[in-house]
């Protein structure tokens, strides 16, 4: 009897601890799940030429649960602005595939006719509206295709930097860089309803945003330019959890997150950590092969930016040329190279490039990589501290310095690693993390270099 008495007691223990446990979503760690939130940190789009004639992205959205859901896509510049919000309706088990290059240049976000944006997916059952309870907009009056005029407004601030779209921006402020193409990066959220708000805005966490991690997704990007190769590359979007999950749009839940990607855009007090999406790093280990044209890497970096609140035309400049912490280059033989100089006798750091909220960059370049010129070797790894060094842990960022006795927290960051070689091949994935968004910020020079504690 004793002994009956212990087993049940063990396994009513047992039930407990899973029961303890079973919320394993309480997490900071960044893994491909059903998440809430996707990332796409970097796109490349060449809007001049036809959609074969050089640079395009594409990416795939899935909703793997049962019942309708809302997508929502904004398009950001590489300076961290806005420009562009558009809705994909999933219904259960749907998936719906964005070319960007018809986004942008035809103003195409769904079938060409006046259907919904996008219908069931063969095989799966078509749901009444209202099958999901927490969607309060069927989006069936949505367009699937965008004003010309607008297109080109959102167009040129892509490549230009100017926006200057009736109500918006003035020929003296900046939104984005200058480049040949159009670049930036996207986020996809779950929403309620068909919404034109940006997560910019306050009633965006207030009537719109969901809590549901149900999206998967991923991205193509392809070079068809003769004179580099046909080049593609792929790789999962960046997957962000809402913890704790389920509720309604405007519902609060405590989180146990320290804060949370979109923590920047809720500085109100009693927005603080209303998305509860998990944050992103600052450190990364990435690997890197420089061989002249038989092998090159670039890397496709996304970075929090600096601006705070509502977003207006004057503020994306801070988001343009962002510093780094620290980088350091290892070859293959274990040797490292960061950027050490003597000054008054003494061995300093030097400054780092700068980068902005979304780039690419070879990883040649010595004015941000450290270069390895003593070494014979053409591959090694690089440490990556990208935190920007103004980000407080439980207040909202800052431009000054932090007052005596405040902590803050590393920025945010993602860095995908490209490689390409003989003009045929290419490859994208992820650089390692080695911490999480919970990690404490590390130390710039660091004294050791290694995981997160």
């Amino acid at each position: 009897m004793r002994t009956i008495v212990t087993i049940l007691v063990m396994l009513a223990f047992a039930e407990a601890g899973q029961a303890a446990t079973r919320n394993n979503d309480d997490s900071c760690d960044i893994s491909v799940v059903p998440a809430a939130t996707l990332l796409l940190p970097f796109f490349d789009v060449t809007v001049e030429r036809g959609p074969f004639g050089n640079d395009n992205t594409l990416f795939t959205i899935t909703n793997v649960s049962s019942v309708d859901q809302i997508a929502h896509v904004t398009v950001w510049t590489d300076w961290a602005y806005p420009l562009l919000a558009f809705n994909v309706l999933l219904t259960g088990y749907d998936v719906q595939a964005i070319n960007l290059y018809d986004v942008l240049v035809h103003g195409t976000i769904g079938p060409r006719d006046p259907a919904p944006l996008h219908g069931v997916t063969r095989g799966s059952t078509p749901r009444a509206s209202g099958s999901n309870p927490n969607i309060v907009d069927d989006c069936a009056d949505a367009p699937g295709i965008l004003p010309p005029m607008m297109m080109e407004d959102i167009r040129r601030a892509l490549t230009t930097g100017l926006y200057l779209a009736p109500g918006t921006c003035t020929v003296r402020d900046r939104v984005g860089g200058t480049h040949s193409n159009a670049r930036g990066y996207l986020t996809i959220d779950v929403v309620s309803g068909c919404t034109n708000e940006f997560p910019t805005s306050v009633t965006y966490y207030d009537r719109d945003l969901l809590f549901d991690n149900v999206l998967i997704g991923d991205y193509q990007q392809i070079n068809s330019d003769p004179a580099m190769g046909n080049l593609a590359q792929g790789n999962p979007m960046v997957h962000i959890r809402a913890i704790p999950e389920g509720g309604p749009a405007g519902s609060f839940s405590v989180t146990n997150l320290p804060y949370t990607f979109y923590d920047r855009y809720t500085t109100l007090a009693a927005h603080r950590r209303f998305d509860r999406r998990q944050p992103l790093p600052s450190t990364f280990a990435a690997r890197w092969i420089e061989s002249g044209v038989s092998a090159r890497t670039n890397y496709k970096i996304w970075r929090e930016g600096l601006s705070i609140g509502e977003q207006n035309c004057r503020v994306p400049f801070s988001n343009s040329a962002m510093e780094i912490a620290e980088i350091i280059r290892f070859d293959e033989h274990e040797n490292s190279f960061g950027r050490l100089t003597h000054c008054g006798g003494v061995v300093i750091a030097c400054r780092f490039g700068t980068l902005p909220a979304s780039s690419t960059t070879s990883t040649s370049l010595i004015n941000i990589y450290p270069p390895n010129w003593s070494s014979p070797d053409v591959a090694g790894w690089m440490y990556l501290n990208l935190d920007n060094f103004i980000r407080p842990i439980s207040a909202p960022p800052r431009y000054t310095s932090p007052p005596p006795g405040t902590s803050y927290r590393a920025s945010q960051n993602w860095v995908v690693v490209s490689m390409y070689a003989q003009g045929r091949y290419a490859v994208d994935f992820d650089a390692a993390m080695l911490g999480n968004g919970c990690s404490p910020r590390e130390l710039a020079p660091s004294p050791g270099i290694g995981p997160a504690q």
